[in-house]
């Protein structure tokens, strides 16, 4: 098949989700790669064009927005064709130029054999990965169709890529819930990495392939004509459980037979009751298999997955799984959180998308000070081992690595809860901490405030989280004993050199101290004494040589050195001209790269930095100082203040509309007054008009009655 006619069947299926502006878009970055890549061929010996085509039309079945098809089919021509980041932006704007310039790099990460070398690549994938949730759809998406088409590599090479897809790509797809995605890699790892297993299972299945289908056409039809007199609109899907699968539970020691789920069928009806009554009536007319009955529509998963699952014996004696959900709920099973972008309005749907991308952040914020070996480690007990799901007595449920213990579930709560832990009670029995807990336990966690962590919970406590809260605790008594180790140094050295120690240790020369070492807090001063990082004699001199107010020095240097512009240093703020003055920008009315802005010497603490419409520097002009932005692409942390009706809490909105523009929303605080509430967050963004398009798009929200910089 031609390209353009690949393309063609594309975008017929782009126009049924996308406004003309956007078919446009994706009209231009498609004629963008077919430029860049022309003449190329892929290993396999197809257009090179296909690739980019290939993984356009895997997301399409996600839901994604048009920005993502758009970089879809521009995703690799910095890498293999030699565009530039800035050309793209300047083509098809910044959400799209970013998405493609990170691809880029995570897509030049490779995992070898070494574990330590492959931890560390790990560790950037995920820090990569876990800003913006559509890096990580095209990313996905990229890899399952090289995996189509991996026969045409070396073997070498598609060593390589099974192991990573399995080790980092497919535990991802399965955080993130992207199901169908997961599924088919791992087959298709299974394939390459055991093909005589993968040939095995798919033998056994053919072999009595004609009769399985003839059993659920069979079923099928038993079954729609059930729904049919109950008036009840339905749609039916059947399938074979997928290869991996099937291997996983051979590998686990159950026996061909007794796979109860390698038939399967999934009834999508239109209400939750319909639900209800479709199972209803298939235990009516069919004998369940006991045990096998799972309610999660009235009890949903952790991960916010929503079905009622049943066994049954068919008409046939085959046995079968049959799930019954609404539409809504069969999106979701079936994308995850790629269903977001579907059903936009539903709550837990976008709750979950933050959650699943939560996890990756706190996992590698937890473990960032780790050995690569280590982290490794965390992240085959956070990512890739199977899951449990245990409540509270309250009746929250909380999502565990399998063989988590008491502890692991009270860090999860809260690190005071696991610090102060002293008893565990399961299913109302009192058990040891390191007891393994199993799904639908109920768990409830004492706690006595004198008591203390033990090095030796760090030998059972299963997640990284738990680990990592514990040596925190024992890492601030090693800090607090350093902190007093360096107090009683620097003091001993006064006494020697006969100096008062209130006057060199006065609070202006703390600050003093404190900036010139980019220090916090007295603390911070004596705990480098003591962990030997500076000598007590060299603090003392920093606080002693030099008396010179900092006020005076900054207006000495502004009114006695000649304007000397700097462009490429890399502070953001010019002083006069120049890099090498302390700034810093206000707090009071936060201003980003593109604001009018003005100077403001203040005392000890060097220029303070404020929009010109500022309150706070009204009037004051004898301590004005001309300022100007220093353009070193950084980014500016500011407040918007956002007035909803009352009507539902449209916080998740907001901050669905924030990572549609790329922005990072950093804190927020709400307020609900009669009729309006008031939604304050601190948004991270690039420059004033990012932060601008950002407010203007908020108005495209109806509940929305105004939106500004706060």
């Amino acid at each position: 098949m031609e390209i353009n006619e690949i393309f063609n069947q594309l975008l017929e299926k782009c126009s049924k989700l996308y406004t003309s502006e956007e078919l446009d878009g994706i009209g231009k970055a498609y004629q963008f790669g077919c430029e860049y890549h022309k003449g190329k061929m892929r290993l396999n010996g197809t257009d090179y064009m296909t690739h980019p085509l290939g993984v356009a039309d895997i997301l399409l079945d996600l839901n994604v927005d048009a920005t993502t098809i758009m970089a879809s089919l521009i995703h690799e021509t910095i890498n293999h064709a030699g565009a530039t980041k800035e050309e793209i932006e300047e083509l098809f704007g910044s959400d799209v130029a970013n998405i493609v310039w990170v691809i880029s790099k995570l897509n030049r990460l490779e995992l070898t054999d070494d574990s330590e070398y492959s931890a560390m690549n790990l560790r950037k994938i995920l820090v990569g990965m876990s800003e913006d949730v559509r890096v990580l759809f095209l990313k996905l998406a990229d890899r399952l169709h090289n995996l189509r088409t991996a026969d045409a590599l070396s073997e070498k090479d598609r060593k390589r890529k099974v192991s990573e897809t399995m080790t980092v790509l497919i535990p991802i797809a399965h955080r993130l819930g992207l199901y169908k995605i997961k599924g088919e890699m791992e087959d298709l790892c299974l394939r390459y990495s055991k093909p005589d297993v993968y040939q095995d299972i798919l033998e056994r299945l053919n072999a009595t392939y004609a009769e399985l289908k003839e059993s659920l056409s069979e079923m099928e039809d038993e079954i729609s004509d059930m729904l049919m007199e109950q008036n009840i609109s339905f749609k039916i899907k059947s399938r074979v459980k997928s290869v991996y699968s099937i291997y996983n539970k051979l590998n686990n020691g159950k026996k061909w037979e007794n796979i109860y789920d390698i038939l399967a069928l999934r009834v999508i009806v239109e209400k939750v009751s319909e639900c209800y009554l479709a199972i209803g009536l298939i235990h009516a007319k069919y004998r369940p298999i006991p045990g096998r009955f799972k309610d999660y529509i009235a009890m949903p998963k952790a991960n916010m997955y929503q079905s009622l699952h049943t066994g049954v014996f068919g008409p046939d004696g085959h046995r079968y799984e049959v799930q019954v959900r609404t539409e809504e709920m069969d999106e979701f099973a079936e994308k995850g959180v790629a269903a977001h972008f579907a059903y936009k309005e539903k709550h837990y749907v976008q709750n979950m998308m933050e959650q699943r991308l939560e996890i990756l952040r706190n996992l590698i914020e937890s473990t960032d000070n780790l050995s690569d070996i280590e982290f490794k480690s965390n992240l085959e007990d956070d990512l890739f081992n199977e899951s449990i799901y245990v409540f509270t007595p309250k009746g929250d449920v909380l999502e565990l690595p399998k063989g988590s213990t008491p502890l692991d579930f009270a860090y999860r709560i809260h690190s005071d809860v696991g610090n102060k832990t002293v008893q565990a009670i399961v299913n109302d029995t009192s058990v040891p901490l390191n007891y393994e807990l199993e799904n639908n336990d109920i768990v409830k966690i004492r706690t006595n405030p004198n008591a203390t962590p033990s090095k030796e919970w760090m030998n059972f406590v299963k997640t990284s989280h738990a680990r990592n809260k514990i040596k925190s605790y024992f890492s601030k008594q090693d800090k607090e004993e350093y902190t007093e180790k360096g107090r009683t140094i620097l003091q001993n050295e006064l006494r020697k050199k006969k100096l008062s120690f209130d006057e060199v240790l006065s609070q202006e020369n703390v600050k003093k101290i404190c900036k010139d070492l980019k220090l916090d807090s007295l603390d911070d001063i004596y705990f480098s004494i003591g962990t030997l990082r500076y000598t007590a004699t060299y603090i003392i001199s920093l606080a002693t040589e030099d008396k010179k107010d900092v006020q005076d020095v900054l207006i000495e240097k502004v009114a006695n050195n000649p304007t000397e512009h700097k462009k490429n240093a890399t502070s953001d703020i010019l002083v006069d001209g120049k890099t090498d003055i302390l700034a810093s920008l206000a707090k009071c009315c936060k201003p980003v790269f593109g604001d009018e802005i003005k100077g403001f010497i203040t005392k000890g603490e060097g220029v303070s930095v404020h929009r010109v419409d500022c309150p706070n520097i009204q009037g004051k002009t004898e301590r004005y100082v001309n300022v100007s932005w220093n353009d070193v692409g950084g980014f500016y942390y500011t407040g918007v203040r956002v007035v909803t009706d009352i009507q539902k809490n449209y916080l998740l909105d907001i901050i669905s509309k924030a990572t549609a523009k790329n922005l990072y929303i950093d804190s927020f605080k709400t307020k609900t007054e009669q009729t309006k509430t008031y939604y304050d967050i601190i948004v991270k963004v690039k420059n004033k008009d990012q932060l601008e398009d950002f407010i203007q798009s908020l108005y495209s929200y109806k509940f929305v009655l105004k939106a500004e910089r706060n």
